[in-house]
């Protein structure tokens, strides 16, 4: 089985990324599972139902998300109220919490699978531990359920790694987003769960993390208040390509996955 896990998508760069490069990664990848985190799709903080909607009908059957969730206030009732949709909340938010952690579906062959969403804590906000969290969502999942991606939304790199040993032999990936730096240490750890510390933004690479560098240097150099504004050029797409087994679980090779959007 064939998991493609798209990075943050960030702003309207990042949702054309999505739309122009996603059919071409499926003819060229093939794969059974499309996923994408989608916390910044709305002009790079949060993201609205109809974004949901857009990035949905473009291909992409789960979402996940981070701490942005929260950001567009529309995006609370309509949680509550949309249980069906597969768009993720982190799992360890008080419960209470409009969402839900967890999307189990099928693959159009049949195979079952699971996509978790987690937030970790560490220069993050004071929510409940992503640790204790993955351990009570596994308790969720049916045993015949091998497939289980599972997106860790956090800052540092250590509670990534230390999470992605934690679950080793327990998910079949653990794929680092937020930070929305590509990093190069993906690699199959002995248990059979692949792992990444970040997998990249889908977005303007010609900017500070998605945001106009121009904008971003200006506040560093001042220290005053700035209206951050999504930058527009060099626009690439960032993904992982996952193979696993069905059958156990077990990852079989994680692949770094970049293309860029032709410039206009």
């Amino acid at each position: 089985m064939r998991i493609l896990f798209i990075g943050d998508v960030f702003g309207s760069p990042g949702r054309r990324a999505v739309r122009e490069l996603l059919p071409g990664l499926v003819a060229r990848h093939a794969p059974d599972l499309v996923l994408a985190n989608g916390e910044n799709a709305a002009a790079g903080f949060g993201i609205t139902p109809k974004l949901v909607a857009e990035l949905l009908g473009a291909g992409v059957e789960v979402l996940t998300s981070g701490n942005h969730i929260w950001d567009r206030k529309e995006i609370i009732p309509y949680l509550a109220e949309h249980a069906d949709v597969p768009l993720l909340r982190p799992a360890n938010f008080p419960e209470g919490a409009p969402g839900r952690g967890m999307f189990l579906g099928r693959t159009p062959d049949s195979i079952p699978y699971a996509v978790m969403s987690l937030q970790g804590r560490v220069f993050m906000q004071s929510i409940e531990c992503p640790f204790r969290g993955a351990d009570a969502l596994l308790k969720l999942i049916p045993a015949e359920v091998k497939i289980r991606i599972l997106d860790m939304h956090a800052e540092t790199t250590s509670e990534k790694v230390a999470l992605g040993w934690y679950m080793d032999g327990r998910v079949t990936a653990v794929l680092g987003t937020h930070t929305h730096i590509p990093t190069a240490d993906e690699r199959v750890l002995p248990g059979g769960t692949a792992y990444i510390t970040d997998v990249g933004m889908t977005g303007p690479y010609d900017s500070v993390i998605g945001i106009d560098k121009h904008v971003v240097i200006e506040k560093f150099l001042s220290q005053l208040p700035a209206r951050f504004e999504v930058a527009r050029d060099d626009v690439r797409l960032c993904g992982v390509m996952i193979e696993a087994d069905p059958a156990t679980g077990r990852a079989l090779s994680i692949e770094r996955i970049t293309a860029a959007v032709p410039s206009s």
